[in-house]
């Protein structure tokens, strides 16, 4: 498929913006860079991230692709090399254009870019490193960027963009070798391994070259991210969220993203999915990524080769207080702060606050709440000065009874929602009125 090259920008930013929406890879900037003189753009330690208007869209980062051409013919891909789709590329001009006249509007605060493989890897990541370098050094952007490097393109060039960049993300795409070989034959797991591992260690460098000299350049400063599709080949919950420990133990990851597959392609190595999109498993990966990046928990103590897929009516959290209430009631007023965090109910801030609180004498339910624990959750596994809030039995059948039934509600929520898409930059949508009692 030729690239057309004679489309006005606007249509190529319909194409590529469109192109751009299954890759969910992005997120909160994670640095904190002040605007100065003769600079544009900031980026604050809160983050620049995906903020949504009351129609659902997204008005914070300019998500694009560089070009929706490719060489690589993945499966599952809308821009596969097989598909008879409307081709075309942006120059490194008209990006710059783009980023700096959407962020003096204040529709962003922010670009993601990523690509399509045009011609060649080395020859696209050039094409992107030659976009940031003019967008930092001629137009003297200084808000937050979200790059992807490109598997297979040459270390120096991935090295100089990260100098440009916030941060950095190569998609693992799918869980195993053996899937990546089966829906991407044209890409291996050493391929997007070895940039991965070339930004871990840069990271790593980079800060003990900041510690000794404050003025040097930061490589990287919002750390690294990947991609991996959920539901396309038919790896389990259990080898999804090995994989996932297993980067951020051995690549420093800042995240790992979860991406329901949606089935854009016609093809015998597909899955059929009756059910639409399985945004519900799509969820209970994200629940419990956050359970390992903040909680402490391991993937094997949420998951085992027996028990290899997330309870679907119950969070991840909550389903492994079930399968060890011999851990619990916990009391709230002794209980150290690794401890707290494992209760259903409680968070890092109400854990921490806990901590802060009880130094000041015993803490009762009413303290609790106010420290924003969610009893209704919490009461069945804590208590308070040796008490617990009801009379509650320590039973599996009646505690999961009794939590079952918010959280159908949330798995009717997810799965019955028709909002799985990301909203074009051009869409007209009609958002229902305000009655005059004032809802919807």
């Amino acid at each position: 498929m030729l690239i057309q090259e004679e489309l006005s920008v606007q249509k190529k930013l319909e194409i590529l913006s469109d192109a751009a929406k299954y890759d969910v890879a992005c997120t909160s900037s994670g640095v904190d860079r002040k605007g100065k003189a003769g600079t544009l753009g900031n980026t604050e330690n809160a983050g620049i991230c995906h903020s949504f208007s009351a129609d659902g869209r997204c008005i914070s980062l300019l998500k694009i692709l560089f070009t929706n051409q490719c060489i690589y013919d993945c499966k599952y891909c809308i821009n596969r090399s097989s598909n008879d789709v409307p081709r075309t590329s942006f120059t490194p001009e008209e990006v710059c254009q783009l980023t700096i006249q959407f962020y003096r509007r204040n529709y962003i605060e922010g670009l993601f870019l990523s690509s399509g493989i045009l011609h060649s890897p080395d020859y696209t990541m050039d094409l992107i490193y030659q976009t940031l370098k003019k967008l930092r050094e001629e137009y003297h952007f200084h808000g937050y960027i979200h790059v992807k490097a490109i598997p297979g393109a040459d270390p120096v060039l991935i090295e100089k963009t990260g100098f440009l960049a916030d941060r950095m993300s190569i998609n693992l795409e799918l869980p195993t070798a053996e899937g990546l070989k089966k829906l991407a034959p044209g890409k291996s797991r050493s391929k997007i391994l070895t940039p991965m591992k070339q930004i871990q260690r840069g990271i790593t460098a980079n800060r003990f070259e900041l510690m000794e000299y404050k003025k040097a350049p930061s490589f990287v400063p919002a750390g690294q991210s990947t991609q991996m599709i959920v539901g396309a080949t038919p790896e389990n919950d259990f080898q999804m969220m090995m994989v996932a420990e297993a980067l951020y133990q051995k690549y420093d990851l800042k995240r790992v993203f979860y991406s329901a597959f949606v089935p854009v392609n016609q093809d015998i190595n597909l899955p059929a999915l009756p059910g639409g999109p399985p945004l519900l498993r799509e969820h209970r990966l994200y629940q419990a990524d956050w359970l390992m990046r903040f909680y402490g928990f391991q993937a094997g103590e949420l998951l085992s080769e027996d028990r290899p897929n997330f309870n679907t009516l119950l969070d991840p959290k909550c389903d492994w207080a079930l399968r060890h209430l011999e851990l619990f009631p916990v009391e709230v007023n002794l209980a150290d702060y690794f401890t707290l965090l494992r209760v259903p109910g409680m968070g890092v801030k109400s854990a921490k606050r806990i901590i802060a609180a009880r130094k000041n004498g015993p803490l009762d339910f009413d303290a609790l709440k106010r420290i924003g624990v969610v009893l209704k959750r919490a009461i069945y596994f804590i208590t308070c000065s040796g008490k617990m809030m009801y009379p509650v039995k320590i039973n599996e059948d009646y505690i999961c009874s009794h939590l079952i039934g918010d959280e159908k509600k949330k798995v009717w929520d997810i799965s019955s929602s028709g909002t799985y898409r990301q909203i074009s930059l051009f869409d007209t949508i009609n958002v229902p009125t305000l009655t005059a009692a004032g809802g919807l």
